[in-house]
């Protein structure tokens, strides 16, 4: 039903079966992982009105495991690219999987998939920085770069009582730059 996959590695078609509606994918060396895609097989879709919760699973500093909610996926969006490299020092938060006593290994996490109500999934706040931003890189780079020089322009300003006249030297408003 389900699928796994990390960039370098084979793909992953057969998730553990830990609980009738809950699922588990073994992610070796997990360090190393900056972006997980999880998707749908197109074998088997959910049944009506419902969908999956993915989580990602490490183990803290003490062995435990620690989860964190990911997103989603649904017969309408049956697959997302998930961003874990910067989850692994956050804190975990409340998971359908605490009752089971998943085996945990210091180099190995998990990605856990719970089938759950639509409505349920509605209500599921993901951990921050999960999701991959779906602007391109050279729009992402031009809207920092044109906020830096913003910032650093903007760091150069005085009052009209500050300035000093000067014939050789132009002034542009802040608020000129701003609107642009």
């Amino acid at each position: 039903m389900f699928g796994c996959l990390v960039a370098g590695r084979l793909v992953q078609a057969a998730p553990q079966q830990v609980a009738e509606d809950k699922f588990v994918f073994d992610l070796p060396d997990y360090e190393n992982i900056n972006h997980v895609v999880v998707f749908m097989l197109g074998t088997l879709p959910f049944p009506e009105g419902m969908g999956g919760s993915v989580y990602f699973c490490y183990p803290d500093q003490s062995g435990m495991a620690v989860w964190q909610l990911l997103g989603f996926v649904t017969n309408e969006k049956p697959s997302a690219i998930f961003k874990i490299s910067g989850l692994k020092s956050g804190k975990g938060s409340q998971h359908p999987f605490g009752a089971m006593n998943l085996p945990q290994t210091p180099t190995v996490a998990q990605i856990g998939i719970s089938v759950e109500l639509l409505e349920s999934l509605a209500q599921q706040t993901p951990v921050a920085n999960a999701a991959v931003s779906s602007v391109d890189s050279f729009t992402e780079f031009t809207q920092k770069m044109l906020d830096n020089f913003y910032n650093f322009a903007s760091s150069f300003a005085v009052s009209q009582a500050q300035m000093t006249p000067n014939p050789s030297e132009a002034f542009i408003p802040a608020s000129v730059v701003l609107k642009w």
